[in-house]
This record gives C-alpha cells, structure tokens and sequence, in this order.
C-alpha cells in the first residue's frame, strides 16, 4: 500500500487527491481539496495572467502541506489544457518549483485522455470494451474509448472556460466537436461515461445536493431529458441566481452553461440518450501511475 498525493492544475481549478493505492491497482480516497484559481482566465490570449498564476501557486503550495500532514510518500502535479497551450509556461512552471520544489508535468491532451480512461477503469473496474470516457474540462474535452481491447485517445479544444470566454453558442460547439464523435461513432460503441466538474456537477444538481456527497454521484446515470432540464433552469436563472442553486458551486456559475452545452453536442453527436458518471477520474490515473514508478 502505498498514500500518494495528486495535485491536479487545471484550467478552471486547482485540486488535490490524498489516497491510498495497493498493489492490485485499487484506489482509496483519504482526502480532497478543491480551490477555483481560474488559471486559464483569458484562455484565447495563450497567456497566464499574472493575478491567475498567483492563485494557483499559493494553492499549489496549501496542498503540499495538506500532502505532508497526511504522511503522503509520494505527489506528483500534473497541469493540462491551460498550461500546455499558454507561451508562457516555462515561466509558470519555474515559479512552481521555485515557490514549493515541485516540478509540474505538462501532459498532453492524448495522455490526459489516457489517465482518465486509467482513474475510471480503476474506479468502476470490469469489463470497459465499449465504453466511451468524455472528460470534460476548463480548456479542452478528452475523448478515451476501448475497442476489442485497442483503447484510442483524442483531445479536443472544447472546455468550459474556453468555450465561455470565446462566446460559443451550440451550432459552434458541435462544429468543433463534430469530427472527433464521427469517429468515434463509427466505433459503435456501448455505454458513455463522463468526468470532470460539468457531469459531476449536473449529477449533483440533480439530486439537490447541499452537500456534495462523492458516493452518491459515483455511478449515477444522467438521462439527456435530465441535462437538458438543466440547462433550462440554468440559463433561466442568470449568473447571480445560479450561485444559489443547490448542487451548483457558486465559483462554477459563470461556466456551466458551456459545459453543458459541450455535454449535450457530444450526447447528441455520439447518439447516447444517458450517460453515466464517475468520480475517479485523471487524477486516480495519476496516483495508479506514480504508485506503479515508486516500486
């Protein structure tokens, strides 16, 4: 058994995984973390702001200790969409390690793609021949899908934040992701499964969580008449009135109508009437990976 700790820089939040991991590859959750820093704030400038990064790294550097008081042996951060794209991420990445000793891996959206098709193989386990993982994120959408046993990769630049920030409406949207839900469609594939913040937050709403309860979001299904209804109600109820919805982080409100407008194009391209969600995602993925590099 090994207690590794996973700093998650995305573009929308900064998160942090506590957990413990054994050898035959299961993944127990000890302790979570979860800060908005909004690094990818003026995403389409390929620049990190320097209010962002700010953010970022002093949340960076509260999980590090968070790491230590929970006698974790091993943390790895990884950064994704918003880092990998910015022209300035050597500068970021110096200031990590400057600030926390910490060396950020950039990953790619492919192996992005592949960790979270790892986190939710481990959380749900059996058999994944057919099933789609969508991992929806601030700056970019992963797409993983296994195949008689061939699992194949795809990141798309279709995030949240991304798609907020640039005004995307639905035909746009769907125009972005319209090649990648071809291809997989031609795959015919089984079942979707979703991660990231957009379906775990819909699964929330749609249970009227005040509070967040991981368990119970965990293998929910999200029929599309479901986000749909949603949606409406989110669009309804305007940037202030979200805030106020159960289930919904105030911190989310100004972003999840893009997100579930990305959820819906990819539903509607890849011709699934549900979905199902999962908690283990990427950064389960991750803590598989650095527990397997410890031995």
């Amino acid at each position: 058994m090994k207690r590794v700790a996973v700093i998650d820089i995305g573009t929308n939040s900064t998160r942090l995984l506590v957990a413990d991991v054994d050898g035959a590859g299961r993944v127990e959750p000890l302790h979570a973390d979860l800060k908005t820093t909004r690094l990818g704030q003026g995403i389409e400038g390929r620049f990190l702001l320097p209010e962002a990064v700010s953010r970022t790294v002093e949340a960076i550097s509260d999980m590090q200790r968070q790491a230590r008081e929970r006698s974790a042996s091993r943390l790895v951060a990884a950064a994704t969409s918003a880092v990998r794209d910015a022209d300035n991420r050597d500068r970021f990445l110096d200031l990590v390690f400057r600030k926390t000793g910490i060396r950020v891996r950039v990953l790619e959206g492919v192996e992005e793609a592949r960790l979270s098709y790892l986190g939710v193989a481990a959380g749900f386990g059996g058999d994944m021949d057919g099933a789609v993982i969508v991992d929806i994120g601030g700056g970019s959408t992963e797409f993983t899908w296994n195949r008689r046993g061939r699992v194949t990769c795809r990141s798309v630049n279709a995030g949240a934040v991304r798609m907020t920030e640039g005004g995307h409406d639905d035909r746009a949207i769907g125009e972005i992701l319209r090649e990648i839900t071809r291809e997989i469609r031609r795959e015919r594939p089984r079942e979707l499964i979703g991660v990231g913040g957009t379906v775990t937050t819909l699964a929330a709403m749609e249970m009227k969580m005040e509070v967040y309860d991981r368990n119970r979001v965990h293998g929910c299904t999200l029929e599309e008449a479901s986000v749909r209804r949603l949606l409406e109600e989110l669009v309804r109820a305007g940037p202030e009135g979200r805030k106020r919805m159960p289930g919904l982080q105030p911190a989310r409100a100004d972003i999840i109508v893009a997100g579930v407008r990305i959820l819906l194009e990819v539903m509607k391209g890849l011709e699934f009437g549900r979905i199902r969600v999962s908690e283990a995602d990427l950064m389960y993925g991750l803590a598989l990976e650095e527990a397997r590099l410890s031995k």
